[in-house]
This record gives structure tokens, C-alpha cells and sequence, in this order.
């Protein structure tokens, strides 16, 4: 009998949730970026921006960034480690890593693309100052196994950033709750001709660990201290994990 885990609302396999997911980000890769412009107002580009300079990333330090998409995450890094530093983009998407290359590239930036699942990376023990995911590990079937992992390749003194929805102000949650079930399907109808696979994203975003579940989470996997950073009203939070 398959493991069972959940899609969305929907309980599926695990085998079944890799491939769904897999389609979801082939379907939506072309329309991402202007995607997250439309449904953040153009916040997501300030969320990702504080969790940059909250890693304290400086020149010449060596990054992993996972689930990187379309690479902006990847080219903020990249512009703080400089030329003596090195960012590694990965996603296990072959066509949103294809758009992060083409970014990287058309930015001038030569950044190592490597395409591997988060839950077995590639890559030695102790081998980054800084991993990070941005809005992807809500989509990582087991999320205990990227998170042990990103702390494996992470050097003593590293940080570990997550940067991902989470549970919004509960005074707020019927407006938003409203907003992720009746606009950001009709949204995605529109501008990326896909309802379903951004009705999987309000549904994914419920199914998430909170933010003190999360916290949990990550010093379970071995973080020596964990702080929890909530933006717009808990919209996102940013998780910062150590290894000390």
C-alpha cells in the first residue's frame, strides 16, 4: 500500500502528489513572475528581499538556493556574495529551473543550475553558509527530510532561511480566506488560463505547518536556534535556523 499524504485538500499518494505537483509548476512556469506580481500586489519582491538581508549573506560566502524557480531569490544571493561568491539555483521543476537559468543569464549572472529533489540534495556535508527556500517546502512531500537535509550541507555558523505562507492575523482570516478561494482562482483563469492549480495554492497554503509547528519542525531537524519573522500580518513568515 502507497504512503498517503495530502494534496491540496485532497488526500492522494506520494507518488501521486509528486507528479501533480510536477504539473501544476509546469503549468503555471511561463506566467509565475507576473502570477505573484498580480496576487502579492508586488509584495512578494519586499518578502524576499527581507529574507535575503536577514541571512546576513555577505561576499564571497557560498549559497544553496532550493526550489529556486524562477531564480529571483537566487539573483538577490548572487548579488551579495559577489564575484568571489557562489549561488547554486536547483528546483526539482525542469521547466521553472529552465526560467531561473534564462534570469540568472539575462542578469549576467553565471550561477551553478542544478535540477534534484530537496529531500536528497546532491551536495557534501557542511558545504553552504546559507540554504535557503523560498515558497517551496510547503510543496516538499516530506518536509522533515528537506529540512534534515538542508541542515546537513549547511557549514557550522550557516543559516538556514524559509521564507513561506503561513497563518495570517486571525482578525484578517475571513477577507483572506475569501481571497485565496474566489480571486486567486479567477486570477489565475485569466491571466495563466489555470483556476485549479491556484485553487492547489490557497488549499496547500492551509495544509502548512504554522508558524510555531514549523518552528518545531526545524529544531527537530537539528536547527540550533530557530527565529520566526511574520511579514503582513503573518501573510508569510520567515523561518531562520541555525548551525552552530
Amino acid at each position: 500500500m502507497h504512503d498517503r499524504t495530502h494534496f491540496g485538500f485532497e488526500q492522494v499518494s506520494v507518488d501521486d502528489k509528486a507528479q501533480r505537483v510536477r504539473g501544476v509548476f509546469d503549468s503555471v512556469a511561463g506566467k509565475y513572475d507576473l502570477m505573484n506580481d498580480l496576487m502579492s500586489a508586488g509584495l512578494h519582491r519586499l518578502w524576499k528581499r527581507f529574507a535575503v538581508n536577514a541571512t546576513r549573506v555577505r561576499e564571497g560566502m557560498r549559497v544553496l538556493d532550493l526550489a529556486g524557480g524562477t531564480g529571483d531569490l537566487a539573483l538577490h544571493f548572487a548579488r551579495r556574495v559577489g564575484p568571489s561568491g557562489e549561488v547554486v539555483l536547483t528546483d526539482i521543476n525542469g521547466a521553472m529551473l529552465k526560467a531561473g537559468r534564462d534570469r540568472l543569464l539575462n542578469a549576467g549572472c553565471l550561477a551553478p543550475v542544478v535540477q534534484c529533489d530537496a529531500e536528497q540534495l546532491p551536495f557534501p556535508d557542511a558545504h553552504f553558509d546559507c540554504v535557503s527556500i523560498a515558497f517551496g517546502l510547503r510543496n516538499v512531500t516530506r518536509k522533515e527530510n528537506a529540512l534534515a537535509e538542508m541542515r546537513r550541507v549547511l557549514k557550522p555558523g550557516g543559516v538556514a532561511a524559509v521564507l513561506e505562507f503561513s497563518r495570517v492575523w486571525q482578525p484578517l482570516s475571513p477577507v483572506y480566506d475569501w481571497y485565496s478561494f474566489n480571486v486567486l482562482p479567477r486570477l489565475g483563469r485569466l491571466v495563466a488560463g489555470d483556476d485549479a492549480s491556484y485553487r492547489y495554492l490557497a488549499e496547500s497554503i492551509r495544509m502548512h505547518p504554522d508558524q510555531a509547528a514549523l518552528k518545531a519542525m526545524m529544531e527537530q531537524a537539528g536547527f540550533d536556534r530557530v527565529e520566526v519573522h511574520n511579514l503582513t500580518a503573518g501573510v508569510v513568515a520567515v523561518h531562520l535556523g541555525y548551525r552552530f
